[in-house]
């Protein structure tokens, strides 16, 4: 018999991947190579803000890659102007250096960070983080991560990043010290398990960072660009922080990041930082499509209205199979299931045509589209319940 070619060999495997192939995707929507049609509550893991090949990006993409795609960042365009002039619209900071990745605009606030240390803190370098922490796959990233499993990987990591537990302002003021530049933290921890930081730990971190002199990092690499129900999650708790990166939903699908910050504190010089495609205008494009549409009258509030109602299905749900909380903000949800069956789960969901994440064992993250309607919300619950009825066999209540 002849060998059967397996499609797969070519690629490094790095993460378990199901032996299917997306070859299309609308909206809520992906389309296998064989047809099968699959309903995406993951969407890239809450980067594709719009759905799949949303018209308002397509368009923006089109209409740019006609004109200039990239003309190196030696050189302004006009479409990296009106993209930062943007961010600085509707933040609280006022310079932007655009990346590719989330990583890549962490790695950039470190570096900031540290650059600000040597010039004004007599060369303090430490970065406290939060345990459980993700930051990106760049060494110094890594390094500032509070993964248990990445405590023995890729040694010796970059030292300078101490660890506290989220919302213990106590840990917090303890390891300060002489060395320390800054605290960094997610305002909710999305690989962790959706691990929500109180406004109280916000607010009394932005307490004790001004009363030591010290910079205060938000990463709302996941959690900014709406997926909260405010445009930045920083601004529900009205915590400014000093630096902020921004990534996943920023470029609706396409690799887009920032690094945002404070003029005051924005001390790189000529040579100090840089990337072969940061800032081009294809990107660019990308971008703008994207805040745009964001900041237009009524949707983020019709985010924070469609989160509540899948607050609703999910707590009903867990009601219904003894499970526990649901917990996040707008459309970045998890819901703790008591039991480590949350790969199991995954698993059977794909068989059944719904796609969902399990970061933890016990938990199941929700990061839909944000213009998820009310209908695949209500088919996501259908099968979910169909599958925890096959998995909690007995367990559920009337």
């Amino acid at each position: 018999m002849p060998e059967t070619h397996n499609p797969f060999t070519s690629l490094m495997e790095i993460t378990k991947r199901p032996p299917i192939v997306f070859v299309e995707g609308h909206g809520s929507w992906l389309k296998d190579q064989d047809g099968k049609e699959y309903l995406d509550f993951i969407q890239g893991w809450a980067v594709n803000c719009f759905g799949h090949s949303p018209r308002i990006l397509v368009e923006a993409i089109v209409k740019q890659s006609e004109k200039l795609i990239n003309c190196s960042p030696a050189f302004y365009n006009g479409p990296m102007i009106k993209l930062a002039d943007l961010i600085v619209k509707y933040s609280c900071l006022q310079k932007v250096f655009f990346a590719n990745s989330g990583a890549e605009a962490n790695e950039g606030a470190i570096k900031l960070a540290r650059k600000w240390g040597q010039k004004y803190r007599h060369g303090a370098y430490e970065i406290i983080t939060m345990e459980h922490a993700f930051h990106g796959r760049t060494l110094a990233t890594m390094s500032a991560s509070g993964k248990p499993e990445w405590q023995q990987l890729y040694e010796p990591k970059v030292s300078g990043f101490p660890k506290v537990p989220l919302n213990d302002l106590d840990a917090v003021r303890s390891a300060i010290n002489d060395q320390t530049v800054a605290v960094m933290l997610e305002p909710i921890q999305g690989e962790a398990g959706v691990l929500v930081a109180t406004d109280d730990f916000l607010r009394g971190l932005r307490e004790i960072t001004r009363q030591k002199g010290i910079l205060l990092i938000l990463d709302e690499i996941q959690t900014g660009m709406g997926r909260t129900g405010k445009l930045f999650a920083y601004q529900h708790s009205g915590v400014e922080a000093d630096i902020m990166t921004l990534a996943k939903g920023m470029g609706g699908g396409v690799p887009l990041a920032a690094l945002v910050a404070r003029e005051s504190i924005s001390c790189f010089e000529p040579g100090d930082q840089g990337g072969t495609f940061n800032g081009n205008p294809l990107m660019m494009a990308a971008g703008i499509a994207i805040i745009e549409e964001l900041t237009k009258p009524g949707f983020l509030e019709k985010v924070t209205e469609t989160g509540d109602y899948l607050r609703g299905r999910l707590e009903a749900l867990s009601s219904q199979y003894g499970l526990r909380e649901v917990r996040g903000k707008g459309l970045l949800l998890a819901l703790d299931l008591q039991k480590e069956i949350g790969p199991e789960i995954v698993e059977e969901a794909l068989k059944r045509g719904l796609l969902i994440n399990s970061p933890r064992k016990i938990t199941l993250r929700f990061m839909p589209a944000l213009n998820v309607t009310r209908a695949e919300i209500d088919q996501m619950i259908t099968i979910l319940k169909s599958v925890l009825g096959s998995i909690c066999k007995g367990s559920a209540n009337p």
